[in-house]
């Protein structure tokens, strides 16, 4: 893996999402680490014991915050929890979401239901600007917020309502970035391929976005490597891009450039 020594040098990041080692989420704040970023976690609800541990696994045990993007009061109450392990943040990466089983799977798209649509639009999408608020007293002069993202530019089989929320993830980020950057807030995604990751494994049918990879991207794709995202990500994180905001970065082997 190619590599510049201190690319995050000095950095502070906050990551989300972390819940295993197969996660995004974890390669990003491996790598960050190895670049010379300190990294904070955060989990919540049981998972939050899963990300301690985990935790363990980097180079460096980084300390893990309780954050809940549904719940106003961790919402709230974020900037102060970060500022117990680090004197504030240049980056942060939303690697969160979530749809109920109900509104997943190749089920009638029509008949789900408003209760479960709006969570997953509340926490895949809204959550984008949820966390980003929350992060902004942390921010100095100039910082990045990094989201992970799935192509939503087409209907994908049994993606169903996750991509309507993927959807309004992108939407959130071109209007963030629209309204945060005279503020030196950089907001972009990076759209990866089919990964094996805890999350990809609990949309059903999901194993039908691996054969189409197998045969469309140019590249070639491994879903087992979460190396290319995670790196994306870091490049993302560092000075590197200081004129790139609202941007989809796309890390799938070249999948959404070929018709199928």
């Amino acid at each position: 893996m190619p590599r510049v020594s201190g690319l995050l040098e000095g950095k502070r990041l906050l990551v989300t999402g972390v819940l295993t080692d197969a996660s995004i989420a974890f390669a990003v704040a491996r790598i960050a680490q190895e670049q010379g970023a300190t990294v904070v976690l955060s989990g919540f609800g049981r998972a939050l014991s899963l990300t301690r541990r985990i935790s363990r696994r980097l180079p460096t045990e980084a300390p893990v915050v309780e954050l809940d993007v549904t719940n106003d009061e961790h919402l709230e109450g974020l900037s102060e929890a970060v500022l117990q392990h680090t004197d504030g943040l240049d980056g942060v990466l939303h690697a969160i979401a979530f749809a109920p089983e109900s509104v997943l799977g190749g089920k009638p798209f029509v008949e789900a239901g408003w209760a479960e649509v709006s969570t997953a639009v509340q926490v895949s999408a809204w959550s984008l600007a949820g966390l980003t608020r929350a992060c902004l007293p942390l921010f100095g002069e100039r910082a990045s917020v990094v989201g992970l993202d799935f192509d939503a530019s087409v209907a994908w089989p049994t993606y169903d309502w996750m991509g309507v929320a993927k959807a309004g993830l992108e939407s959130a980020t071109r209007y963030l970035a629209r309204d945060l950057g005279p503020r030196g807030v950089r907001v972009n995604l990076v759209s990866a391929g089919p990964l094996r990751t805890m999350a990809a494994k609990s949309i059903p049918g999901y194993e039908r976005f691996e054969d189409t990879w197998n045969t469309r991207a140019p590249l070639g794709w491994d879903v087992a490597d979460t190396g290319p995202a995670a790196q994306a990500c870091v490049a993302l994180f560092s000075d590197w891009f200081p004129a790139t905001t609202g941007e989809i970065v796309h890390v799938d082997g070249g999948a959404h450039a070929v018709g199928g």
